[in-house]
Parts: C-alpha cells; structure tokens; sequence
C-alpha cells in the first residue's frame, strides 16, 4: 500500500463473498484495536456458495469494491488478505512429537513440532491453509499455551489443520492478481469472523460461532481459549431468497429486497395485519400478502439451518464444552426473529454479533455484514505484530511459510522411500 502519509502500517482484508465484496482498509491503533480508513462494498456476481463460477464477474466485483475503498481512504492498494470459504474446506485435529534440542524450547523447536503435526496425509488436491496450535505438552504435562523457553526433553503439540481445496484457492488468487493486486494470505472466513466477533471471555469458556452468509453458513468452535472445530454449512440467506421467490412466484432481486425489509424468521413475532406489496412475474398486477404469511415460508429453512448447525455441533463432541452458547453474525443473521428462533432450537444463550475494537468508520463497520472483513484485519495485524512466522494468541503459523519446507521435504522423503526399497530389494532378492 502506498499513496498517503502513513500507509505504511495499513493493512487491507478482501471478503470475497457469495452475495457481496468488501474491501475494506485499515490500520492499527496504539491500544490493539483497527482504525478503519475505507471501505467498498459491491454486489457479488460470479461466486457461489463461496467458491468462483465465473472468473470475469468475480474481477469486476473485487474491482469495484477496491476502488471505492481507495477513494475512501485516499490511497492505492497493492496487496491483500483474502477471505475463503466453500464446502470445499475440510478440517482435523492432528498431533506432532518432537525431542527438544538444547533441552530448553526453542521457536524452531516449536516450529518443528508443528511441521510434525501438519505431515498429516492430506488428499490429493487438497492445500493446507492453516496449522492452529490448540496446546503443547512437555515431558507428559499438558495444558502448556506458550511452550517457549520451558525446560523438557519431549514436546507435543495438538494442532487443528485447515485444509482446502488446491484448484478453489488457485481460482480465487487467480480473480485477485488479475485486478493487478498481490495475496498476502488466504484465510478462513470463520476464523476471521471469529477474531472480529468474539470476546477472550467467550473463547475460554466455549462458544459456537455461526456465521451465516449468502451462499454459506461457516462454523467454529472454541474452548480454553483454541479452535477446536470447523465446519461449512452449504445452506445460507441465497436459499431464503430462493424460498421466497419460489413461494411467492416474484423475481430473485425482489425476493431478496422483501427479506431484507420485511421478513421475519419466527411466525409468532409478525404481525398478520401488516401487508406487503408482493411485485409478480411479468406485467402481472402486484399482490398483498400479510407479514405472517412471508415469516411461514422464511422460518422452516432458518429452522432447518439452525438444526443442521445442532448436529454439527454433536458431531463435533463439543456440545457440551460450549457454555458461553452461540454467536451468530453475517448478514442473514441480521433478521427480526433469528436469535429468538435460534435459543428455541438450541436451548443455549445466543447473541447477534458486531465487530468489534473498531474506529474510524465504526458506525459503518458495526454490521454483521461486515464481520469477516474487519476480521481479515484483525488477522493481518496480528500476523504483523508477532512477525511472520509464529505468533501468540493461539499462535497461527502462516500457511504460505511452511510451503517451500513441505516441498523440500516432499524431495528427501522420496528419495529416503527409494532407499528403503532398493534395501528391502537387495535385502530379499
């Protein structure tokens, strides 16, 4: 980034999403939090359910949105990070061991481990994003978070790998250099939310995040301050839209402005006497039909949304580990009757979450829509803040770093598996 007085320490997030683009430009404040300097946002063509079906709209989209984040904050834009999502993303829990050299651990120690702990096999075609470190042991006690300098001779660590698909991340870099800007980092999109949305409190003692999208509802779980679990969820707001205007026999843009403006996610909160214009199809006359009858046909898929999430959150195991409930952001969250409907179905405290640490444009920026964005630069400022490689606050070890390593180490243990088999040949034969 160039072109003003302090650029310098600016950073930008690009949320790539389904239903929008948000480019939004930032820079940290003395006390840890972002001072936000501009922002653009344009209607996403080309994208769905997170991942790129049209690279030519997507380039327009990003184009724009970047444009007008520059004229807001009067300065060029070269480089960004980059949010991903999509079914394609997978993840696991994973464990490396290593033997502490000078009997003193060291940060390369710590980065052998978690090499160790991302040599897990990943199917063909599939990358990993991010290796976050949950907790280390040494010598058999556990619970350690900050394992540098600690004496012992054996060190573990517990780690959740993030793993997405080679040729969806390849897509989207792809849309991003031919705006002519670089990618400092992809990243997840329920991690970013989550360092927007979510207090220290909630992370210790457990929560579920739901971030729910245009084209995806992404999940995270924490407990004792670490991600513990990830999940996509491929049914988001496209699909309430798609209810509606299938329902009520109106073209998709009207569809969606009647669920913006007027719907309701609990048939008990809307008001039966309160009627809506309904545009038809064609030169057909507009109808009117109660509020009531529009929150019958939004609530079974927020219903089934949200039981989808519970299953989820079973699955994982972490059900009963989340005591401070669930948070809910993005923009389908921001419906009358969600966080109602929401409690209903998981019997826990739910909360509508805003970013949060935000200046500068903050009353702009203090929308679920733009959770994910402010998050990207939660991430990016962080990253800068501890260096690149390793970091604190959950230590993120940056998924581009490890890549030349990984290569490396690809070649030796080819040509060590070659020396095994010619051994064993010789050995029988």
């Amino acid at each position: 980034m160039a072109g003003s007085p302090n650029a310098s320490n600016m950073v930008v997030g690009l949320d790539i999403g389904t239903s929008k683009v948000v480019a939004i430009v930032g820079q940290p404040t003395d006390d840890g939090g972002i001072e936000i300097a501009g922002i653009g946002s344009h209607p996403s063509r080309g994208m769905k359910r997170g991942v790129v079906i049209n690279i030519e709209s997507t380039v327009q989209s990003i184009q724009r949105a970047v444009e007008e984040a520059e004229l807001m904050a009067g300065c060029d834009i070269h480089s960004v990070y980059v949010g991903v999502a999509g079914s394609h993303i997978s993840s696991m829990n994973s464990d490396g061991v290593v033997a502490i050299k000078e009997r003193e651990v060291t940060s390369s120690d710590i980065e052998r481990v978690i090499d160790s702990a991302r040599a897990r096999a990943i199917s063909e075609g599939q990358r990993v994003l991010h290796v976050l470190p949950q907790e280390f042991s040494i010598d058999a006690q556990g619970g350690i978070r900050e394992p540098l300098g600690m004496s012992g001779v054996r060190l573990e660590a517990q780690v959740h790998l993030v793993t997405a698909a080679l040729n969806a991340v390849q897509n989207i870099e792809k849309c991003v250099r031919r705006c002519g800007l670089e990618v400092d980092a992809i990243i997840l999109e329920q991690l970013a939310s989550s360092m927007a949305v979510l207090t220290e409190d909630e992370r210790e003692l457990g929560v579920c995040m739901v971030d729910i999208g245009g084209g995806t509802t992404d999940m995270a779980i924490f407990s004792e301050g670490a991600i513990r679990h990830t999940a996509v969820i491929p049914i988001a707001g496209d699909q309430v839209t798609n209810d509606i205007a299938m329902a009520l026999r109106t073209p998709t843009q009207h569809a969606e402005e009647i669920k913006v403006k007027y719907a309701c996610a609990l048939t008990h909160l809307a008001a039966s006497d309160e009627m809506i214009k309904v545009p038809s199809v064609g030169d057909r006359p507009a109808r009117d039909l109660s509020r009531q009858a529009l929150a019958e046909v939004v609530e079974p898929r927020y219903e089934e949304l949200f039981t989808l999430v519970r299953d989820e959150l079973r699955r994982s195991g972490y059900e009963d580990m989340v005591a401070a409930g669930i948070v809910l952001t993005g923009g389908t969250s921001r419906m009358e009757g969600v966080s109602e409907l929401a409690e209903e179905i998981f019997h826990m405290p739910v909360r509508i979450a805003c970013p949060q640490n935000v200046r500068g444009l903050a009353d702009v920026v203090c929308n679920p829509i733009y959770a994910t964005g402010v998050g990207l630069l939660h991430y990016a400022l962080q990253e800068t803040r501890h260096g690149q490689g390793l970091r604190s606050h959950g230590g993120v070890v940056a998924a581009h770093k490890g890549r030349n390593e990984l290569a490396r180490r690809d070649i030796k243990e080819d040509h060590s598996a070659l020396a095994r088999i010619k051994g064993w040949f010789k050995g029988n034969f």
